[in-house]
């Protein structure tokens, strides 16, 4: 099947009364209101419970400058300084995992791409693991320590080892793309699996970042992460146009004027970016890239005008009710990484897409 008919299908796919007019408008809302309520059940949830009716009141008494008791201005440290934080940081990485994977899915036109699909994961995870190895995680500002920026350094050489290899074939074909991430992945994950044999002291916490998590994130991850996530995101958005003509082919994409190596080369940029900036803070989160798209796209269609910010909200509500299950399902403080709960939801869910649409493609 073609990429025009292929867009034909995408576009009879999507709920009509979703994809235009007064619909659109009332499914963000709607997300935007399931945003809002997932964020506010993070905020009670926690070895320190803070009830519905308590959490309302601080916030009241805060912003009207009333004067706190000393349980409140407890409950004021814990939600402002530990949990707020960690909810705007999933919600920022769920945001971002979620335009990344919609990106790589409509610049490599393949319903199986995501965030992960360059290689960009396996050097975050290559540079996390040799911070972790070598024992240099010493705190560099705040609570950040080394592990954020060498995971960030590690995704960006990864793309950029990528690109070179897709670039020796004399262009950013999609998929010359998708083998060179593939042959980078594995070399990466073969170096991890050498440094696990070789630290055994460090495993342990290897195994543990490579999981995904926000356990212990801070106001200083969500500044490190935010700058790249941001801006990454801002490129995609300004381009919603072109990924369209893009998804088209590079023939009818170029007729229609759009310069395809040169957008292509932005948008891979940009998506990898948001990638790096949320990985290096979060570890490997699966399937929050993967899932949220083909949901988005099956309810919106294909325009990412429409899919971006319907993918945008839904996986940053996404991300944060799974970590807060990752915090209320073990006792006394524990917590499940997050990326085994995406994962555990993910892949079922993913069957289930799969089920309803009998076989055709859902990219």
């Amino acid at each position: 099947m073609s990429a025009i008919n292929l867009r034909k299908a995408e576009e009879s796919a999507a709920l009509p009364w979703l994809v235009h007019g007064a619909g659109y408008t009332v499914l963000l809302l709607s997300l935007a209101l399931g945003l809002l309520l997932a964020a506010i059940l993070a905020a009670a949830v926690g070895p320190y419970h803070i009830s519905f009716v308590q959490l309302a009141g601080l916030v009241r008494d805060w912003l009207g400058g009333e004067p706190l008791a000393q349980a409140d201005r407890t409950t004021l440290a814990v939600f402002f300084h530990i949990r707020l934080a960690r909810i705007l940081l999933a919600g920022l990485v769920g945001l971002g995992l979620a335009l990344a994977g919609a990106a790589f899915q409509g610049i490599l036109l393949n319903p199986l791409a995501d965030p992960f699909t360059l290689g960009v994961a396996s050097g975050a995870a290559f540079g996390a693991s040799l911070t972790l190895s070598l024992g240099v995680g010493t705190a560099l500002w705040g609570s950040l320590g080394l592990v954020p920026f060498s995971a960030f350094v590690g995704a960006a050489a990864a793309l950029g080892l990528v690109l070179a290899l897709g670039a020796m074939t004399g262009g950013f074909h999609y998929g010359t793309l998708i083998l060179a991430g593939v042959i980078v992945s594995a070399f990466l994950s073969s170096l991890i699996s050498l440094m696990k044999f070789l630290f055994a002291d460090s495993l342990s916490a290897i195994v543990f970042w490579i999981m995904g998590s926000f356990s212990g994130r801070t106001w200083d991850h969500l500044m490190f992460a935010l700058p790249y996530i941001l801006v990454g995101s801002v490129i995609l958005l300004i381009y919603a146009r072109e990924l369209n003509l893009l998804t088209l082919g590079d023939g009818p994409a170029q007729q229609l004027g759009v310069a395809v190596n040169r957008v292509r080369l932005i948008l891979l940029l940009a998506a990898s970016l948001i990638t790096a900036g949320a990985v290096s803070v979060s570890g490997i989160i699966g399937f929050v890239g993967l899932i949220v798209p083909h949901l988005m796209r099956l309810l919106v269609g294909p325009d990412h005008r429409r899919l971006l910010p319907a993918a945008a909200l839904t996986g940053a509500a996404l991300l944060i009710a799974a970590d807060t299950l990752a915090r209320g399902l073990m006792p006394y403080g524990q917590e499940i990484p997050v990326g085994i709960i995406t994962a555990l939801l993910g892949g079922p869910f993913f069957c289930y897409l799969l089920k309803v649409t009998r076989g055709q493609t859902i990219m």
